[in-house]
Order: structure tokens, then C-alpha cells, then sequence
């Protein structure tokens, strides 16, 4: 097997999952994107980071892009002897907008470029397979290689997704304390009640369908019974906005475990709390992919 000779640049967006009742179920890719180069070396793994996360995440094969090229390689047959790596994140870490499916998209699809012939030897679904099992579940990284609007599930033990077009504006909230995906899944009941499982469920379809063709739904479609108000202890700040824009009619979700929150629609900066970030963004039509 042989690799390319020259640097492979890929982008990788945001994601924000679940979308309100679409639990572990609906991601959306957003437009902002972590840039990622890659060149085969001689010998040695060198990670330059710039941006989000420079100052906390590790410069050695723990790092979760080089964790996932590696899961790639090993798929493909080979490891190139060495590797540099250059990352330009802007994609907050820890708070709830897919920087960890991004990192492993990226990491996967930077393997499969690198290697001639790799498309053949590893195809779109093996791709989405191995993030699913990298990430543990599909619905961030559905949305991280897609692009759009990912509707996601697991088929026995086979990761599936199918990816829809919506085009609607995005206002993310950002706080500067990130939450761990484990500790605000560790906050959700064992069991629901079958009435907040039909709720959701009906909820989850019509938010498939105001985000396609009605928005003026979106504030009934958003509407969760299943996981938000079960994190509240941990994001107070997060779920006081989202009860906040509710109230005021803005479509608001808590953005994947959180503790960002997501609102469909743009000119509301000025509902930031204090410190936080505010992004306006859109739903970016390109999933993970491969630059110039």
C-alpha cells in the first residue's frame, strides 16, 4: 500500500444533536468548521494545535484525531511510518457542538485521503461505522460527515443515517464553563414514561418537518420531555436561557448534552448572559471534506 506525497486538508463542522426531542436520534451540521492538515513523515507523530482546546488537549497518540486516523489505518491495512499534523480548532470543546465527532471525522476521513486508492478500500458507510464506534453513538457524527440535517439510528449493530437538506438560521449561546458529555449523560433516568416517549416522538417527527417546509412550528417541534430539564442542576445558566427565549416565543434547544444553547433564528445576541459567546450560523450543506 502506498501514500500520497504531499499535505491532505480537511474541514470538519460543528454539529448540535438531539435538536430538543430527537435524542441520540437528530444532528445538524453547522457552519463553523475545525481545519485539519495532514502529511505523511518519515518517522514520528508531530500535533501543532491552534485555536480551541490548544492549551488542554495532548500533543501525543492520545489525541482523540490521531486515536481515530489510527482506528482508519488499521482498517486500510497500513500505518504510515510518521505523521504531522496541524489543527485549527474553533469548534468549543466540551460544550455540547460536536468537537469530538468533528475531530474523529476529520481523523478518518484525513486516513482514507492519505492512503491511494482509499475510498475503494473504505467506504462511506465503514467511515460512518467506525466514528459510530469511536463516538459511541451515530447522531453527531452522522451529521460531522454528512453534512445538513442527519436523521440516525443503529440497525441491529450497524450504524445508519439519512441526511436531509434544511436550510434555517442558527443562533448558538456558548458559556465559558464547558459540562462533560459524561457527567450530563450520567443525569438522565434509567426509564421514561410511555406518555413523555410518545411525546417526544411526535415532537421529533414534526420537528423533521418544520425544519424542512414550516418553521412557524418550530416553537411546538423543539418542545422535550426526555433529557433537557433532567441536566437543569447541571447547566442552571443554560436551561435559565432556554426557559428564557421559550417564554418569548424563540425556538430554543439545549445543544446536544449541552451546556450550549441552540436557537432557531438570528438577532438575538443580546439575550447572551454575561461571558458567554454568541454565533450566528447557518446549516452548513458540506459535511466533512476534503479542501482544495
Amino acid at each position: 500500500m502506498s501514500f500520497v506525497q504531499h499535505p491532505v486538508t480537511v474541514q470538519a463542522p460543528a454539529t448540535s444533536a438531539n435538536l430538543g426531542p430527537g435524542f441520540d436520534a437528530l444532528g445538524l451540521a453547522l457552519t463553523l468548521r475545525d481545519t485539519v492538515t495532514a502529511e505523511v513523515a518519515g518517522e514520528g507523530l508531530t500535533i501543532d494545535v491552534r485555536g480551541e482546546g490548544a492549551q488542554d488537549v495532548p500533543r501525543d497518540a492520545s489525541h482523540l484525531l490521531y486515536r481515530a486516523m489510527s482506528s482508519a489505518f488499521d482498517l486500510l491495512g497500513e500505518t504510515p511510518p510518521g505523521l504531522r499534523l496541524t489543527c485549527e480548532n474553533v469548534i468549543p470543546h466540551g460544550r455540547g457542538l460536536g468537537s469530538s465527532a468533528a475531530a474523529i471525522s476529520a481523523g478518518i476521513v484525513l486516513a482514507r485521503a492519505l492512503v491511494e486508492g482509499g475510498h475503494d478500500r473504505l467506504d462511506d458507510r465503514a467511515v460512518l461505522q467506525l466514528a459510530t464506534d469511536l463516538e459511541g453513538h451515530p447522531d453527531n457524527v452522522a451529521a460531522a460527515l454528512s453534512g445538513g440535517l442527519a436523521i440516525a439510528w443503529i440497525d441491529g449493530a450497524a450504524a445508519e443515517a439519512v441526511r436531509l437538506d434544511v436550510d434555517v438560521d442558527v443562533t448558538v449561546f456558548v458559556p465559558q464553563e464547558p459540562v462533560p458529555t459524561h457527567t450530563a449523560r450520567g443525569l438522565l433516568p434509567s426509564e421514561v414514561s410511555h406518555a413523555d416517549a410518545a411525546f417526544n416522538v411526535g415532537r421529533a417527527a414534526l420537528l423533521i418537518a418544520a425544519l424542512r417546509d414550516d418553521p412557524s412550528r418550530l416553537i411546538s417541534a423543539t418542545e422535550d420531555r426526555l433529557h433537557q430539564s433532567f441536566r437543569a442542576d447541571a447547566m442552571p445558566g443554560s436551561y435559565k436561557l432556554l426557559r428564557q427565549l421559550r417564554v418569548e416565543g424563540i425556538p430554543a434547544v439545549i445543544s446536544g448534552a449541552g451546556p450550549s444553547v441552540l436557537a432557531f433564528t438570528h438577532g438575538i445576541g443580546d439575550a447572551a448572559p454575561d461571558g458567554w459567546s454568541v454565533h450566528e450560523l447557518g446549516v452548513s450543506k458540506l459535511g466533512t471534506h476534503i479542501v482544495g
